[in-house]
């Protein structure tokens, strides 16, 4: 028998979420992010399942759009941070992966490459967040360039990206949006735009452009901090799974774990359970971190281990061989985050491949 620690895929609930991102904008054409490894999700087999519905995907990079074509994906992928060096021009063209440019040296790249087949290019410009893309009138002589050569595609996507979408009472997304409207260049034909991120398209409507990126939401995740009527309907994609592997009883004064940072106030039942740091669940979880155990919320006691964390369940029924939800249906990975001092984003991309993921 196989060590218990699992992270179950549902890939129904994975559909379910990208056809809620569709139907919030309708007629914008949906990019599911599958970087860094689908957000721990996997990136072939989510892109696999939803090969028949997405019109592209978006990673990070040429090698993760590698191993797309590797799994058999054949839609056009989009390198979100667009080519590291010139040869990889080359490698774009050859395999239809779509090239974000942000700054001169990418331009002057793609202008100057010898190639056969032309690059669609995304062109990002940065309207607040200051991390990427082209500013001011850069933007427009970009723009030219990239128009005028004929190793370009004539569909230029004009794109940009929010830095506060997922907080719904910060004005600086509308600001973003009417910077964006500024500066996008000028052009004799109609450009489409991208600005939508997960957050952007379940709460920011006036950010629905012609290309949406759903990222985070598509793995059944809000990116909220409250409620929000349509983040309210995604469903959990990832049920990270272990089990209770041995029980014992303490008495009051007594401590459990490295450090010895939780002491028993009572006559407790502490129940071990077979994941730890080794497996992506976070070291810095602090004491009353919840777990799932039999459907009921059982506090997390003592330093999470490499391999091991321990939980109180003295008011509840257990026994060795009970599952343990770490997050999932039930206990998202948002509310383990802030037990952690982190964000379900890291918790969920720092999954190791130790943990095997089953599909289903």
């Amino acid at each position: 028998m196989s060590r218990p620690t699992v992270a179950t895929i549902d890939l129904n609930a994975l559909r379910h979420n990208y056809q809620l991102a569709e139907s919030l904008a309708p007629n914008s054409q949906t990019i599911p992010m599958v970087k860094a490894n689908a957000y721990g999700h996997g990136a072939v087999e989510v892109a696999t399942a939803l090969a028949t519905m997405a019109p592209a995907f978006g990673v990070a990079s040429i090698d993760e759009a590698m191993e797309l074509r590797q799994g058999g994906i054949s839609q056009p992928i989009l390198l979100l941070e667009g080519s590291f060096s010139a040869d990889e021009v080359n490698v774009a063209a050859q395999n239809n992966f779509w090239l974000m440019v942000e700054n001169r040296g990418q331009v002057e790249a793609i202008v100057s490459a010898t190639i056969a087949q032309q690059v669609k290019v995304w062109l990002g410009i940065d309207t607040g967040m200051h991390r990427l893309g082209f500013q001011g009138d850069d933007i427009q002589s970009a723009f030219n360039a990239l128009s005028n050569s004929r190793n370009v595609s004539r569909d230029i996507v004009i794109a940009s990206h929010f830095a506060c979408a997922d907080d719904l009472d910060n004005q600086a997304t509308l600001r973003q949006i009417q910077q964006f409207e500024l500066h996008r260049p000028t052009s004799k034909e109609t450009l489409a735009t991208s600005l939508a991120n997960s957050a952007a398209i379940l709460a920011w409507p006036k950010a629905h452009g012609d290309w949406q990126r759903p990222g985070y939401m598509l793995y059944g995740n809000s990116p909220f901090k409250q409620p929000q009527q349509h983040a309210d309907q995604l469903q959990a994609v990832m049920s990270f799974e272990s089990a209770i592997i041995s029980m014992r009883s303490i008495e009051a004064g007594e401590s459990v774990g490295y450090t010895a940072n939780w002491t028993a106030e009572r006559a407790s039942t502490i129940a071990t359970i077979t994941v730890g740091y080794g497996d992506g669940y976070p070291r810095h979880a602090r004491n009353g971190t919840p777990v799932l155990i039999n459907g009921t919320r059982c506090p997390l006691v003592g330093r999470v281990s490499m391999d091991m964390i321990t939980v109180d369940v003295t008011d509840i029924e257990a026994q060795i061989g009970d599952k343990a939800i770490l997050w999932g249906a039930g206990l998202s990975v948002n509310e383990v985050a802030e037990f952690c001092g982190s964000i379900g984003y890291e918790l969920l991309t720092r999954m190791p491949a130790r943990v095997p993921r089953v599909y289903i």
